[in-house]
């Protein structure tokens, strides 16, 4: 079986959806799963409709004719019959959103975000699904949240594996085409829960991993892997092969084209991964696999924007050693940071860190207790792979070095 995901900017609108059929078309759909995330911008406009709830309910209404005024564009787009049953299927997910906040009595916003957010995706795989049979192509719709079982960690939630193995093995015929869901999945109560943001390639893997597929394929809007991100660099290179260890290095630091826990699953069973234009979907694109490095050896760029520097001196001039730093991480645990890069000296002690959660100000607010904390917002960590003297020059060029760190293989600046 293959599992072939489409993201968000594949199925952006009904051209998209319609190029998904020519993929198909070109490709085969039989022994096929496919993974597809909400449509276009929709996770951000359903992030907004949360906001709204929890910020000024009066704006909850007009938050979500927007979504639902962008599906109905697409729909009118792709059914001649304004009568078709999935009008009405699209009408009951958004209405079964509303319902959830008009008797939702939890003010925790990760619970309330997994139960709103992951109706984007729930929307999305069914008018694929419904468009996939109008045009001849017969597939089962299924409910991923049927299947993969989490814990209740909201917004970035663990899998259960063995009752998620059981789950996918007594519930999938593997010669048939399904359409399901990525991002979400279901804790012991049955409430949604969501694998994090860019969670659907991970969803690929869960279920390549419990199908022992014999490949994934991830259809996006490059040729493949590039060394760098076309947005932020001018000049980029198609890699044709990587090894599951250098991909994990590289989503470890931020690349975004392959979610960071990804690879793993996959690299367990040694199931290929193919990056792929869904533009193009006879071109080879990249592989990863099993074997030794990358292809080409070329110097690979990552950037993570919108960063948190923070430089911590011990009050009394003494050192800083494991029990600060254990304490230390134990913070940045507690708050829900993710810690990109760490540097220390005897008395001092530097992070770089991701505040996906919000959550720095309660977090200074401790550490002023045992520290001097210097805290720089909005910086930029730049990682390269397989650096080189013009490699790093490139980077340095008109910017402000605020911390510089090496390995063998790797070099990171943190820039302002």
């Amino acid at each position: 079986m293959r599992i072939f995901k489409f993201g968000g900017a594949s199925v952006k609108d009904a051209n998209g959806v319609r190029n998904l059929v020519k993929v198909l078309q070109e490709t085969g759909h039989q022994n096929t799963m496919l993974v597809v995330s909400a449509m276009g911008k929709t996770t951000n406009g359903m992030e907004k409709v949360v906001d709204s709830y929890f910020q000024d309910k009066s704006t909850v209404k007009l938050a979500f004719h927007e979504m639902i005024d962008a599906h109905n564009e697409t729909l009118e787009a792709l059914f001649s019959n304004s009568k078709h049953p999935i009008f009405e299927r699209v009408k009951s997910l958004f209405d079964e959103v509303k319902g959830f906040l008009a008797w939702n009595k939890s003010p925790k916003y990760n619970f309330v975000y997994d139960q709103v957010v992951g109706y984007g995706e729930l929307v999305s795989t069914a008018i694929i699904s419904a468009y996939l049979k109008e045009v001849g192509i017969e597939n089962t719709w299924i409910d991923v949240r049927d299947y993969i079982k989490t814990n209740d960690n909201y917004r970035d939630a663990g899998v259960a594996w063995e009752k998620t193995k059981e789950n996918i093995a007594q519930g999938i015929d593997k010669s048939r085409l399904y359409i399901t869901q990525g991002f979400l999945g279901s804790d012991d109560h049955n409430f949604t829960t969501t694998l994090g943001r860019e969670g659907s390639d991970y969803t690929a893997a869960i279920l390549a991993y419990c199908l022992s597929a014999d490949e994934v394929t991830i259809w996006k809007d490059v040729p493949g892997v590039l060394n760098a991100d076309p947005r932020y660099f001018k000049e980029t290179q198609l890699l044709h092969k990587i090894s599951y260890r250098e991909a994990i290095e590289l989503a470890f630091y931020g690349a975004s084209v392959i979610h960071p826990k990804t690879l793993q699953p996959l690299q367990r069973k040694e199931i290929p991964l193919r990056v792929k234009s869904f533009l193009n979907p006879k071109n080879k694109g990249t592989t990863v696999g099993k074997g030794i490095g990358i292809e080409p050896e070329v110097p690979c760029f990552i950037v993570k924007k919108d960063q948190l520097l923070i430089k911590l001196y011990s009050l009394d001039f003494s050192f800083i050693v494991e029990d600060s730093i254990s304490e230390v991480f134990k913070l940045f645990h507690d708050h829900r940071m993710k810690v990109d890069l760490i540097q220390n000296s005897a008395i001092s002690f530097s992070v770089c860190v991701d505040d996906k959660f919000h959550n720095m100000e309660a977090l200074l607010k401790e550490l002023q207790r045992k520290f001097k904390v210097v805290c720089q917002e909005n910086v930029s960590l730049y990682t390269i792979r397989h650096f080189n003297a013009k490699a790093i020059e490139s980077l340095q060029k008109g910017k402000e070095i605020l911390l510089e760190q090496r390995g063998k293989e790797t070099v990171q600046l943190v820039t302002k």
